[in-house]
């Protein structure tokens, strides 16, 4: 049997591509299998449950309607418990079984600047791993592990083997690429980069299904409805798609069978998803928290920050993603309608803080390309600044202890934070920072119209208080 080896066994990737292959699984096609761990000491809690179960669990999904509907996945055969060494992990990824190496981060877990380069001076666990990796160790970051993973299976002679990304880093496949060759070259390891560079292949891959962080009621509902107490139950939107490139080294399953788009080139997809949802998704939940809501729902159908999301996309994101040069295959209007109304279905119960995090990243990664597209064809970037504007005050909140939940995000320099939001002109402080805006840095067009929403969202929140 093929193999699929996941890193991160965490609730999106429970929720997405080991559903695709379960449910290919189902078709009577078993000529692939999951296994997976993590490359981090963490859920354990869970990974201890799964192996429990031999790997299954019961998923949940839930539409905007209310529909309840319960799944047992069955596609994960085999759950690597953690080791610092990673020794599982390597085993199986050094296995001529072993086709695919997929993994689940998050944006920020890339350790990407501006300029696709690593930022080794940000951080620590990165430059830690690169030692790690140059006395032979393999490391907790994704280019550790998957160093020390190729380098054994380069070893065994096992063969070429895909690396697929699962995450909304944008050209993700090309991108994580980037980041482990230039890794594996800041190591010394010659042969391994030459190997790597002639027997993996990185597919660019577009992911979406919301799955909020599982809550003891997940289990509780799953109890109830099916009789199975699952304590690695999760729960996600009835919504779900993949549109992946069709450039694989060493096979893959017919994940077309079970409706995974497979194309030539998935751009237009992921900008569309980028922009239209991640990046709605992250003003939502910056906004809502500023006005005390704790869920992606209650701002949703919060009609001011609904518009703010609407007019984002409808003034500043569709006319640049769909043009007589290059019109979207998509249908835009319609995407952006059915996101929002994802977004304000009240079952999913998604947080503000699971959304809200990594605005450093994201607002170089989602938010910028608009500002600078719209600019380039001397346009307005009225509507798609609240967005920035936004995540300033959120930051404010955040320097002033404000926030109500922990704020996570990999790409901040706490002190960079904090002395924008201590400035003298934060905004001006904060539309200065290179990291975020590349050549767009202290633009005086980008700092006005910054100025401009960052009134409006003052505004907006003195009304919602004195309204509350």
């Amino acid at each position: 049997m093929n193999v699929i080896l996941h890193l991160g066994l965490g609730s999106f990737h429970r929720a997405h591509l080991a559903v695709y292959l379960h449910e290919l699984q189902q078709t009577g096609d078993s000529s692939w299998s999951l296994a997976g761990g993590n490359t981090r000491p963490d859920m354990a809690d869970t990974l201890a449950a799964l192996a429990a179960q031999g790997g299954a669990y019961t998923l949940e999904t839930i539409s905007p309607a209310g529909e309840h509907r319960y799944t047992r996945i069955t596609s994960i055969r085999r759950v690597i418990p953690y080791t610092p060494d990673l020794a599982g992990l390597i085993a199986q990824g050094a296995s001529a079984d072993t086709k695919i190496i997929s993994f689940t981060v998050t944006e920020a877990g890339y350790y990407l600047d501006a300029r696709n380069r690593l930022d080794l001076d940000t951080f620590a666990d990165l430059r830690a791993d690169l030692d790690a990796a140059r006395a032979g160790q393999p490391g907790s970051t994704i280019y550790g592990a998957l160093t020390a993973i190729l380098r054994a299976r380069r070893a065994s002679g096992a063969g070429p083997v895909t690396l697929l990304n699962c995450d909304n880093l944008r050209h993700n496949g090309e991108r994580s690429r980037g980041g482990l060759l230039q890794f594996i070259e800041l190591v010394g390891d010659r042969d391994l980069l030459d190997w790597v560079k002639a027997n993996t292949a990185s597919p660019n891959a577009m992911v979406d299904r919301i799955t909020p962080r599982p809550t003891p009621d997940v289990r509780e509902r799953v109890l109830a409805a099916t009789g199975v107490d699952d304590p690695a139950a999760l729960m996600g939107e009835s919504f779900i798609q993949w549109v992946i490139e069709d450039n694989f080294i060493a096979g893959r399953p017919a994940w077309e069978r079970v409706g995974v788009e497979m194309v030539q080139s998935v751009d237009a997809y992921e900008e569309a998803k980028i922009r239209l949802l991640n990046a709605t998704h992250s003003c939502i939940a910056w906004a809502g928290t500023l006005v005390g809501t704790l869920y992606i729902h209650e701002g949703t159908h919060d009609p001011v920050i609904r518009r703010f999301a609407y007019d984002y996309v409808t003034d500043d994101v569709i006319p640049v993603l769909d043009t007589p040069e290059h019109p979207c295959p998509l249908n835009l209007p319609k995407y952006r309608d059915v996101v929002l109304e994802r977004f304000g279905n009240p079952a999913i119960r998604d947080t503000n803080q699971r959304v809200a995090m990594d605005g450093f990243s994201k607002i170089p990664g989602f938010i910028a390309p608009t500002f600078r597209q719209r600019l380039a064809r001397g346009e307005t970037i009225d509507s798609v600044a609240m967005l920035p504007a936004l995540f300033l005050a959120y930051l404010q909140r955040w320097h002033a202890g404000q926030i109500p939940y922990t704020y996570q995000d990999q790409a901040m320099d706490p002190a960079l934070a904090h002395a924008i939001c201590e400035a003298a002109d934060p905004v001006a402080a904060f539309c200065a920072d290179r990291p975020l805006w590349g050549e767009l840095a202290g633009d005086t067009r980008l700092v006005e119209a910054v100025r401009r929403a960052s009134a409006r969202v003052a505004q907006f929140v003195a009304t919602h208080r004195a309204a509350g």
